[in-house]
């Protein structure tokens, strides 16, 4: 195993999760009566930093929350987990929340609400370049503002520091974005977006590729990742079968820890089976940076399997 001492840098959002369990998701119009709720710290972003440093990673944190009281509790729940919050500020009005369903089966549906993410801005990037460029590898995904997202990956690519970008909420992106990725790691509904259809995921992974990024991991849930490099070379990778519980988090969970394998040197396909250990792990257990696992809890896992 190669370790490096730069960090793993998560530029995203944090929220806040407002979890109703449900018996299953609702429709249009539709009531149901649920049969629990609670908080739980979350955010796409906060969420891959906390499963890269609970993996062991050091991890800087670059967002904001806002000035209520689930600001406070978010930042201590990244600190908590090891993630540097020194690129947390704080501002005036609401953090970001998310309101989640979840179903009996542990499927979900969820709407997020920015709140202090809108406020994070290319300028407030820029008072943390030199963090960033520093970083070994940089995560991305596109619950803050757009035009942020991009001047990130502009930055990095001024740097020449790999990205890892996960395009959820899905959203079109502009042409300049693709040859700025290294690595793009859309779940199967997000990739629908980027492809000519409903593809399967051999061939919209070489559509991915053409645009120019460096490797594409489409997510596939139970059915395992499917892992594309630039220049032909591509593998599937299977899932873990577990009971599942709850989904919230996984995807993000299978980002963070496949960055944490990567910056240690493993192959991408080895990273995948690592990222998709913890996920496994991640599925069994309620809650987003709550279900989030150890270092230990993976390699034991993955012990197991073998």
């Amino acid at each position: 195993m190669t370790s490096t001492s730069k960090p793993i840098v998560v530029i995203g959002s944090i929220n806040m999760d407002l979890v109703a369990r449900t018996p299953q998701i609702p429709l249009a119009g539709q009531t149901l009566i649920g049969s629990g709720f609670s908080n739980t710290p979350g955010g796409k972003g906060a969420n891959q930093a906390v499963a890269a440093a609970r993996l062991g990673a050091p991890v800087h944190m670059v967002g904001m929350v806002g000035e209520d009281v689930f600001g406070q509790a978010m930042l201590d729940s990244l600190k908590e987990a090891g993630v540097a919050t020194d690129a947390v500020a704080r501002v005036g009005g609401p953090s970001g929340i998310a309101s989640i369903a979840v179903a009996a089966n542990g499927e979900n549906s969820i709407i997020v609400v920015p709140g202090a993410n809108s406020h994070v801005t290319p300028a407030y990037l820029d008072r943390h370049e030199a963090l960033i460029a520093s970083a070994s590898m940089v995560l991305c995904q596109l619950e803050l503002p757009l035009e942020t997202v991009q001047h990130a990956l502009n930055l990095c690519a001024r740097a020449d520091i790999p990205v890892v970008l996960d395009p959820a909420p899905a959203a079109p992106l502009p042409d300049t974005v693709w040859s700025q990725v290294r690595w793009f790691t859309p779940n199967e509904t997000e990739a629908a977006l980027y492809v000519d259809g409903n593809l399967s995921p051999e061939v919209a992974a070489r559509q991915l590729l053409e645009r120019g990024m460096g490797g594409v991991v489409l997510k596939r849930g139970a059915k395992g990742s499917y892992v594309s490099l630039h220049g032909g070379t591509a593998r599937w990778v299977p899932a873990f079968h577990v009971q599942t519980i709850d989904t919230v988090g996984a995807g993000d969970c299978f980002n963070g820890a496949f960055a944490v394998a990567l910056t240690e040197g493993q192959a991408p396909w080895v990273a995948a089976r690592f990222a998709s250990a913890a996920a496994a792990i991640s599925v069994t257990r309620t809650g987003a940076q709550a279900s989030m696992p150890t270092r230990i809890e993976v390699d034991q896992f993955l012990a197991r399997q073998d």
